[in-house]
Order: C-alpha cells, then structure tokens, then sequence
C-alpha cells in the first residue's frame, strides 16, 4: 500500500490544521478514519472472496484429478477382468465342444437324481473302493471298523 513516514504524516497534520483550522479538525479526522476503515475492510473482504475461489478451485482440480484415477483404476481393472475371463471362456469352450465331455449340469442331476435315494448312490474312488453317499456326507467301507 501507500507508505506514509512520521514526516509526512506531521507535514499532513499542519497543512490540515491550516486549512481546516481547531474546531472542524477533530471531525475530519473521525471521517477520516471511518472512510480509512471502510475501504480495509472492503478490501479484506475482497482478498477473503478471491481467496475462497481460489480454494474452490483447487478442490474442483483435486476431485477432477481424483475421478481420472478412479476412472483410470476401474479401466485397468475392466482390462484385467477381461484378461482373466478371456481363457476361462475358452476352457469352457473346449470343454463343452470335447466330444468325450459331460456338461456341469447333467453330472449334477445325476448325481442327484431325486427318484434314487441318497444312500444309492454311489462314487468310485480313485483307489477303486465304492463310497456310499449318504446326504451331504460320504461313508468309506472302512470308516466303519
């Protein structure tokens, strides 16, 4: 702002106490100092307002820069699924195309056949003994013993 040094502020002093003389000086420097107040305070409120936007600006750039990343992570993270999804489709593919291959579906509903009952069924094991199936738990021959 303006720098005002006690020089000038003396010499500014007498030329008002020349010109405006004792009686009006005391009321001109009142309005003096409320006009000097009102414009600080106008421009603090400025400053406060350019101040706001600017931060208002910075939190639109932060959130813009923040919804890139996420829409960059949800990208990375479509391609990484297709990646994935892709070799399982064509394991399925040729699972289901193999000619020697059961689908999922018809193995389980022989498994679980509803006219059988639970304790007919029966599964090979690799070592060739048959285990009984019996509801959701599996009984070995020798389990018994």
């Amino acid at each position: 702002m303006i720098e005002i040094s006690l020089g000038k502020l003396v010499l500014l002093a007498l030329i008002a106490l020349i010109v405006l003389g004792p009686e009006k000086l005391p009321g001109a420097a009142r309005t003096a100092g409320a006009l000097l107040r009102r414009v600080r305070s106008g421009w603090d409120n400025v400053r406060a307002e350019v101040e706001r936007e600017l931060e208002i600006e910075q939190i639109k750039r932060t959130a813009r820069e923040a919804a890139a990343r996420a829409e960059a992570a949800q990208n990375e993270m479509k391609e990484g699924l297709q990646q994935v999804r892709e070799p399982i489709e064509q394991v399925a593919a040729a699972a289901m195309t193999a000619p020697d291959a059961t689908p999922a579906a018809e193995f389980i509903d022989q498994a679980t056949d509803p006219d059988e009952p639970a304790d007919s069924l029966q599964a090979e094991l690799p070592l060739g003994e048959p285990a009984v199936l019996s509801g959701s738990s599996r009984k070995l021959p020798h389990d018994d013993a």
